[in-house]
């Protein structure tokens, strides 16, 4: 698969891509003005949005990293841009960036960004989940824009749930997002912490 765009995008310093800090700023203002992020309105998107604001300010304050989390890795030299393609009605983002965010705060060398969707489909067409827009998805490239690897849309875990929720006859999609959401609340912090442990160790173990 090639990522022309996304490298394109870095060489072109990212136009529109947000810190963590502004894209909270962005929903909340748009949140104030009746909006969601996204080409899509709706009252059931805004619904959904203003929930994961509340599971973002949950997570901001209560998702805690180990001091020594980052001990373990020694990233390569240079610069990389961790790119969280989302948006902010997507449930499983409000569950799992905050603590990508702080996982990423710990290593000097990774600059996080986000970048909405719906604004740059052309990077979402470069990292599609089985052909699918599913986000939110993680990109770590080089500062040459050179594509590393990605991560997403949710924990593997998470996953398995969501899909034995589909394979079901009397698959209820909200019922579905009530057990995934539940789940979350339960357990978002070890999983997401004991994943990207597991993805910085691949991720080392292939440039070394």
């Amino acid at each position: 698969m090639e990522h022309t765009a996304l490298k394109n995008y870095v060489e072109g310093n990212m136009p529109g891509s947000l810190t963590y800090a502004e894209y909270r700023e962005l929903v909340t203002k748009l949140h104030d003005e009746g909006k969601v992020t996204g080409h899509e309105q709706s009252e059931s998107l805004l619904e959904y949005s203003k929930l994961n604001e509340h599971r973002m300010n949950r997570w901001d304050k209560h998702f805690k990293v180990q001091e020594d989390f980052a001990t373990d890795f020694s990233l390569p030299k240079g610069k990389f841009y961790w790119l969280v393609i989302t948006e902010g009605w997507c449930g499983d983002s409000a569950q799992v960036l905050p603590g990508i965010v702080k996982i990423a705060e710990l290593f000097p060398q990774i600059e996080l960004k986000v970048v909405l969707r719906d604004d740059y489909p052309d990077l979402m067409n470069e990292v599609l989940t089985n052909g699918k827009k599913a986000i939110p998805i993680l990109v770590c490239l080089n500062e040459e824009g050179d594509f590393l690897w990605k991560w997403g849309p949710r924990p593997a875990i998470a996953d398995e749930l969501v899909q034995s929720h589909k394979l079901k006859a009397d698959y209820d999609a909200e019922e579905m997002k009530k057990d995934l959401h539940l789940w979350y609340a339960r357990n978002a912090q070890l999983v997401v912490l004991e994943e990207f442990k597991e993805v910085l160790k691949n991720w080392l173990a292939v440039v070394k």
